[in-house]
């Protein structure tokens, strides 16, 4: 991995695999290709492209690129980098699964210099629970002791507008 400054949210961090390439370069980032995803995946369905260009501007983004530069994966993580990380929108898209690039890319966000020796990880995912096993993530030891406010609906059509409590 080259740093291109001292390891924060902004830093670049880029790892070469073959013809694949993964960066942390937000720059990069093909917002219409992962708003496409996105927006038929089961957990965003319908998200709005400028809540993804937001998502994107105010996280810890990870691509990967096929040797033609094209959006082939994502990944991105919203943390304090201090104590807390949470791991969302990750995915391989389909013509380039089954080639290792979602343990590749897990290796990756796991390495990242800015996210080293956090005391809590989370993440949601309905079928890739074998994959995040192999980097520790277990279920909650105790779902009794957290709590979620989950907003299913609010990117479809006419949904209630929500600030907050």
């Amino acid at each position: 991995m080259d740093f291109v400054s001292a390891p924060g949210r902004d830093t670049v961090v880029e790892q070469r695999r073959g013809e694949f390439l993964i960066s942390t370069d937000r720059k990069r980032v093909d917002r219409d290709a992962v708003h496409a995803f996105l927006t038929s995946s089961y957990w965003a369905r319908g998200i709005p492209r400028e809540v993804v260009a937001r998502s994107i501007e105010n996280s810890l983004c990870f691509g990967v690129y096929d040797g033609l530069g094209a959006q082939v994966g994502f990944a991105r993580v919203i943390s304090d980098f201090a104590t807390y990380a949470y791991l969302g929108d990750v995915f391989v898209s389909e013509s380039h699964r089954g080639r290792g690039l979602g343990k590749w890319l897990m290796e990756c966000i796991m390495q990242h210099p800015a996210l080293q020796n956090l005391r809590r990880w989370s993440l949601v995912t309905r079928d890739a629970h074998g994959l995040y096993a192999q980097f520790g993530f277990t279920p909650l030891a105790a779902p009794e002791k957290f709590m979620e406010l989950h907003r299913p609906d609010v990117y479809a059509p006419g949904a209630p507008v929500s600030g907050g409590l």
